[in-house]
């Protein structure tokens, strides 16, 4: 179950081609296998998010990745953060996550959500449905995806799908935990209760408190126990062996996004630079601590590092950072 995950949303790094991006992207990978991160995560998007930067920057299919990290790596488990729901079949999707669970030898995990990126769905021609449908579609998916990755056929005869028997051998290695991404209080954190192991909430600091009561009161109501379900937290971060060397990765990243620091107030500057969690091991590790003792039943975090991650050995002293509060 995730505690501690490295998320890779970002694949475009200062002076990297399509030749050295895998590169690129195993180190990070390699670096959080190896200093104690227990999960790697990518996002399962065709283009970059307007939050992180231009749709036409480099996105990599996670699936592809993810086997393809799986030979990189031989400690954390991988799952994409979160897989779209609507771009796959369903049953194909058990296939597909059945299948990385066996080239890493028992190390899948099933990251899933409704799907919300209305321009990927319309660039592609996958169609997008509105909120209600994209929730519906997702109920039905776990419906199908759940029996068939824990050794049961799939009968489903839905609105959206339909399967006869549909079967899934071989199966795999381990069991594959379930996660659902997000926190959307009547329908996302029901499902969690109904049909996962896991919960990644994407939501402020100031909201975990209450987003935890109410799963924990969609748990009660499908009788289920609310210790049986993993909850992380996502966050951003960017740490640096000092305090100013984070700084200056912070600010050469707001560079590389077109955003002029010289020109921005004072007060400007700090909202910007407070969306992330930065500094050295000492100022990160009270950040992630003071949250799991404040919260309890928040198990973990899975971490981006948008702003420095592609740079050598900054994962590995986030993971030497973080791994001892969770040992």
């Amino acid at each position: 179950m995730t505690r501690l995950g490295y998320q890779i949303p970002n694949f475009t790094y200062p002076g990297v081609g399509p030749a050295r991006l895998f590169d690129a992207v195993a180190q990070q990978a390699r670096e959080a296998d190896s200093s104690g991160f227990d999960t790697v995560l990518v996002m399962d998007h065709f283009y970059q998010l307007p939050q992180i930067g231009d749709p036409d920057q480099y996105m990599l299919e996670c699936y592809t990745l993810l086997a393809a990290l799986a030979r990189e790596t031989s400690n954390v488990r991988l799952s994409s953060l979160v897989t779209g729901n609507t771009y796959r079949n369903p049953a194909v999707l058990a296939k597909t996550v059945t299948t990385l669970d066996i080239v890493s030898q028992g190390r899948a995990t099933l990251g899933i959500g409704a799907g919300w990126f209305a321009l990927e769905h319309d660039a592609f021609g996958i169609e997008f449905g509105t909120f209600t449908d994209r929730f519906e579609k997702l109920e039905e998916a776990l419906q199908i995806v759940s029996p068939m990755l824990r050794g049961g056929k799939a009968t489903v005869d839905g609105t959206w799908y339909a399967t006869l028997d549909a079967m899934n051998e071989p199966p795999p290695v381990s069991k594959v935990p379930i996660m659902i991404g997000g926190a959307g209080e009547k329908k996302t954190l029901r499902m969690v209760a109904q049909y996962a192991d896991e919960s990644n909430l994407i939501c402020d600091d100031a909201a975990i408190a209450h987003k935890l009561d109410v799963l924990a009161a969609h748990c009660a109501a499908v009788g289920r126990d609310r210790s049986e379900i993993t909850v992380s937290k996502q966050k951003n971060c960017c740490i640096a062996p000092t305090h100013d060397e984070a700084r200056s990765d912070m600010l050469a990243y707001f560079a590389r996004r077109g955003l002029d620091v010289s020109k921005m107030s004072e007060d400007d500057l700090a909202t910007r630079l407070g969306q992330v969690v930065w500094g050295d091991p000492d100022e990160v590790g009270e950040h992630f601590s003071s949250l799991l003792s404040t919260h309890d039943g928040l198990d973990g975090f899975t971490i981006n590092m948008i702003p420095n991650g592609f740079i050598e050995g900054r994962v590995e002293l986030l993971g030497q950072t973080l791994a001892p509060l969770f040992s």
